[in-house]
C-alpha cells in the first residue's frame, strides 16, 4: 500500500489532518519557516540581481532532517502550508530541502479543514505556484532592502535599536499626521434649539431647529454662531404657533453586512470584543486549524482567516439557506442568496471567513472552547447567517413644523420586521462629529397629522463645539490601512504591533497616540525619503506586487525600478539627515547643581535638559514649552519615603516615579543601585511555598504579582493581591479588580466562591 507525506506549517493542523487521513499518511509540521533571509547582514545580492541568501532559521535544521528523514521513507509528498503567500514560500523552501528524496511533490491548498475539504484538496492538488513564490519573495526583498539600510542611519542619526519599514512606517506617519490634524483644529462654537411639543396630551418628543427664516441649518457653513442669536431666535419662536406642515412618510429597508473579510472581523472584534488585531488573528488561526469538539478529535470550525473576498459556495450557501428557513422561519430567507461585491483591489484567492459547519452553532461548541474563542467564534458565526437573511424593514416618518419664519424638524422610525438584526448588527463606527443637536436620532412620535397644532412644553438653547478629527483606534487604523491600500489583510495585525513594539505610538484608553520618538522619526524619513513614506505609492506596490503573483510582471522588474531611486535617496539621506544625537540646543535655563547652561538633547523617550558640564556635571531636567515657545524647566518630584532600608548599604529607601510607574530604589543612588519589589503583605498560596507575593513589571511595561521564589515558584497575578481574608471560604487574601461594568472593588480568588465587595472613595 502506497504511503504519503503531507507537511504542513503548524502542529495543531497537523494533528487536525492525521485524525482524517489515517495510517495511509504521514503528516508532519515545519513549525512555520524553516529558511529565511540571514538576520545580521543584509542577505541580498544587490549587485547580482538581488539574490536573495536563503539560510536555516535558527534551530529548525532538527526539524529540516525530520522531513529529508520521512521523505525517504514515502511515495509522494504533499506540501500544505497555509493558502496564500506565506504558505506558498514555506511550500518552496520545504520542496528545496526534501529534493534529495526524489519523490513527487505536489502542492495542496486547504481553505478549510473538514473531512471533505481535505479530501477535495487533495484529489485537486497542483504544482507549487511559482509566481505566487516570487510576489513573495519580491516583498520580502524589498522589506529587507528599506528596513536594513533605514534603520542603521536612525542608529547613526537617533540612537540605536530603531527600525524603519516599508509598510509599519506609513502606519507611523498615518497616526503622526492624524495627531497633528487635532493638534491644528480650530475649535468652533455654535448653538442649537430644541422643542419639546405634545399633541393633545402624554407623549411628548423632541424636535431640533432646522430653518431659519427659510434657511437650513447645517454643521458646517450655517450654524448659530452664539448666545445672543440662539436667545433671539428662541424669544421670536416662544410667542408663536407650532402647526405641523408637512409629515413624510416611507419605508425604509436596511440590508445585512457581507460576511467577514480579514479586515472587517479585525475591526468588529475590536469593536465589540475589545480585542487586538493580533489577538484576534491568534484566535481565528486556532479556530481554522482545528479545535477538538465532542470524542472526535480536532476539527477546523472556520475557513480560512487570510482574505480580502466576500465570495462563499454554493454548498456554504445552501446549508445556511436551510439552516435560517429552519430556525427563524421562511420570513427570514430572502428569495434568492445574498450576493456582495469583492473590491476591485481584492485577490480573490479564499472565501470569506465562515463557520466550516453553520450546524455547529455558538451554543453546541461552547462547553469546548475558551471564553474569548468562543466570543470570536460566535461573532463570526452570526455574521456569516445574517449576511444570507432578509433585510430589516422600517416605517419612516419626517415631521416638519412651522413655528413663525422658523421650522422645526423630528425624525421618528417603527421597525416593522427585525430580519437579520434578529441576530447581529454590525458595531457602529467612530464618526469624526457627533453632537446633541444633531436633529436626525430617531424618536418615538405619537399619530400626527398634517395641520395638527401642537403644545411647547419647553424650549431651550444649547452650546456645542466643533470636534477634531478622532485618534485612530486599533479598528479605524485596520480601515485606514485597508482603504489606502497599505499593506495585505495578512499584515495589518502584524503592522500594528510593530508600531507599539517600537515605542513610535502607544495605545491609551484604546486610541493610538504618536509618541516623541515616533513624530522624530517620522519627520526625519518624511523629509529624506518622500516616496517610501507615500502612502500612494505604498499602495501602487502592493498592487505591483499582486501582477507578481498573477504572473503579469516580473518581479525583479519591480525591484530594480525601486532600488534605482532608492539608493539615491538613500545616499543623499546619509550626508543630509541631521544627527539627533549630537544636536544640543542652549537655553536660558541655568543649572541648578553648577550653574552651567542646560541644552536641549535628545534621549530614549524624547527631549530633556542636560548640562552642558556633562560629564562633570549629571544634572537632566524635564520640560515643557509655553505658547511662544519658552522653555519651562518641570521640577522634579522629590523622592517618597518609604520607611525601609536598604538592605544592601543601610541608606533609606525612597519611592521614585519610573517609565512604569513608582518603584522602590535605595536613596544612596547612583552609589548603590539597589531596587527592591514592592510588597503586597500577602503569602504565597502555593502549596509548600514559604515566598511572598510581589509588584513586578513585565517585558510590555504591564504590572503583574508573582513569588519573590522565582524560579522555583511560578506563581503570578494580574489583580492586586490585599492582604484581607475572604469572609465567606476563608480566603487569606482579595484581588483588587476593576472592569467596564463595575468600578474598583475586592474579589475572592476563588470563582466557585464569588464573594466580591465595593470599595469607598477613601479606600
Amino acid at each position: 500500500m502506497s504511503k504519503s507525506l503531507i507537511i504542513v506549517e503548524s502542529p495543531a493542523k497537523a494533528r487536525t489532518l492525521q485524525r482524517y487521513l489515517g495510517k495511509s499518511f504521514t503528516v508532519k509540521a515545519s513549525v512555520g519557516h524553516i529558511r529565511d533571509l540571514p538576520v545580521k547582514t543584509l542577505g541580498v545580492d544587490v549587485e547580482h540581481d538581488f539574490q536573495p541568501q536563503y539560510v536555516t532559521i535558527r534551530g529548525k535544521g532538527k526539524i529540516i532532517n525530520e522531513l529529508k528523514s520521512a521523505a525517504k521513507k514515502v511515495d509522494i509528498i504533499y506540501l500544505a502550508p497555509d493558502p496564500d503567500r506565506e504558505g506558498e514560500a514555506i511550500a518552496w523552501h520545504i520542496a528545496e530541502a526534501v529534493q534529495s528524496s526524489k519523490k513527487p511533490v505536489r502542492r495542496v491548498l486547504f481553505h478549510e479543514l473538514t473531512k471533505k475539504a481535505i479530501l477535495a484538496a487533495l484529489d485537486n492538488a497542483t504544482e507549487i505556484d511559482y509566481h505566487k513564490f516570487e510576489a513573495q519573495q519580491a516583498r520580502r526583498i524589498l522589506d529587507r532592502l528599506v528596513g536594513y539600510q533605514i534603520s542603521p542611519l536612525l542608529w547613526d542619526k537617533v540612537r540605536r535599536g530603531l527600525s524603519a519599514g516599508r509598510v509599519q512606517s506609513v502606519a507611523v506617519r498615518m497616526v503622526c499626521e492624524r495627531e497633528q490634524e487635532i493638534a491644528d483644529f480650530v475649535t468652533v462654537e455654535y448653538w442649537s434649539v430644541a422643542a419639546e411639543l405634545q399633541k393633545e396630551g402624554p407623549p411628548s418628543f423632541l424636535a431640533q431647529l432646522d430653518k431659519v427664516n427659510g434657511k437650513k441649518l447645517d454643521k458646517k457653513n450655517n450654524r448659530i454662531a452664539d448666545e445672543a442669536t440662539a436667545q433671539a431666535i428662541v424669544n421670536e419662536v416662544k410667542g408663536k404657533p407650532f402647526v405641523i406642515e408637512k409629515i413624510t412618510r416611507k419605508k425604509s429597508k436596511r440590508n445585512p453586512s457581507p460576511p467577514f473579510i480579514t479586515s472587517s472581523m479585525q475591526i468588529d472584534a475590536n469593536r465589540k470584543l475589545r480585542f487586538s488585531a493580533k489577538k484576534t488573528m491568534m484566535l481565528a488561526q486556532r479556530l481554522y486549524e482545528g479545535i477538538a469538539v465532542g470524542d472526535d478529535g480536532p476539527s477546523g470550525l472556520i475557513t480560512y482567516m487570510r482574505t480580502d473576498s466576500t465570495r462563499i459556495n454554493d454548498e456554504a450557501l445552501g446549508q445556511v439557506r436551510d439552516h435560517i428557513a429552519a430556525t427563524y422561519g421562511k420570513e427570514y430567507l430572502p428569495a434568492k442568496p445574498n450576493i456582495y461585491k469583492t473590491k476591485k483591489s481584492a485577490q480573490d484567492a479564499h472565501e470569506a471567513i465562515r463557520p466550516t459547519d453553520v450546524s455547529m452553532t455558538p451554543e453546541s461548541v461552547a462547553s469546548y472552547l475558551e471564553k474569548d474563542m468562543l466570543s470570536l467564534y460566535t461573532l463570526i458565526w452570526k455574521r456569516f447567517v445574517a449576511s444570507q437573511m432578509a433585510q430589516a424593514l422600517y416605517d419612516q416618518t419626517s415631521v416638519l413644523i412651522g413655528a413663525g419664519a422658523h421650522q422645526l424638524k423630528t425624525v421618528g422610525s417603527i421597525v416593522r420586521f427585525l430580519g437579520f438584526m434578529t441576530l447581529y448588527v454590525e458595531a457602529p463606527g467612530e464618526s469624526q462629529e457627533t453632537s446633541a443637536a444633531d436633529g436626525d436620532k430617531d424618536v418615538f412620535l405619537p399619530d400626527l397629522n398634517e395641520g395638527d397644532r401642537l403644545d411647547l412644553l419647553k424650549l431651550e438653547e444649547k452650546q456645542h463645539f466643533t470636534q477634531p478629527p478622532p485618534r485612530y483606534s486599533e479598528a479605524t487604523l485596520v480601515k485606514a490601512l485597508e482603504e489606502n491600500g497599505v499593506g495585505r489583510p495578512s499584515t495589518y495585525a502584524s503592522i500594528l504591533s510593530t508600531i507599539q513594539d517600537k515605542e513610535y505610538v502607544a495605545l491609551e484608553q484604546r486610541k493610538f497616540f504618536p509618541t516623541d520618538l515616533g513624530k522624530l522619526v517620522n519627520e526625519l524619513l518624511v523629509k529624506h525619503f518622500p516616496a517610501i513614506m507615500d502612502t500612494e505609492f505604498t499602495a501602487s506596490m502592493e498592487q505591483n506586487l499582486d501582477k507578481v503573483e498573477e504572473g503579469n510582471v516580473d518581479w525583479l522588474q519591480i525591484l530594480h525600478n525601486f532600488y534605482g531611486p532608492f539608493r539615491q535617496t538613500l545616499d543623499l539621506a546619509k550626508k543630509e539627515m541631521k544627527s539627533v544625537k549630537l544636536t544640543a540646543i542652549p537655553t536660558d535655563v541655568k543649572c541648578s547643581l553648577c550653574g552651567g547652561t542646560m541644552m536641549i538633547k535628545w534621549g530614549r523617550l524624547g527631549e530633556f535638559l542636560a548640562c552642558d558640564k556633562y560629564p562633570e556635571c549629571k544634572s537632566t531636567q524635564d520640560f515643557t514649552k509655553d505658547a511662544e515657545g519658552k522653555i519651562i524647566p518641570v521640577e522634579k518630584e522629590q523622592p517618597q519615603e518609604s520607611g525601609q532600608v536598604c538592605e544592601k548599604c543601610g541608606k533609606p529607601m525612597v519611592y521614585k516615579q519610573g517609565r512604569f510607574g513608582k518603584f522602590l530604589a535605595c536613596s544612596g543612588y547612583p552609589e548603590c543601585k539597589h531596587i527592591q519589589a514592592e510588597k503586597t503583605g500577602v503569602s504565597c498560596p502555593e502549596d509548600g511555598c514559604d515566598g511572598e507575593l510581589i509588584k513586578k513589571i513585565s517585558k510590555r511595561g504591564k504590572v503583574f504579582y508573582s513569588c519573590n521564589r522565582y524560579p522555583k515558584c511560578t506563581f503570578a497575578l494580574w489583580d492586586k493581591p490585599v492582604a484581607k481574608p475572604c469572609p465567606d471560604c476563608g480566603s487569606p487574601y482579595l484581588l483588587e479588580k476593576e472592569t467596564k461594568k463595575q468600578r474598583l472593588h475586592l474579589r475572592c480568588p476563588d470563582k466557585k466562591c464569588g464573594y466580591m465587595e465595593n470599595l469607598t472613595e477613601e479606600e
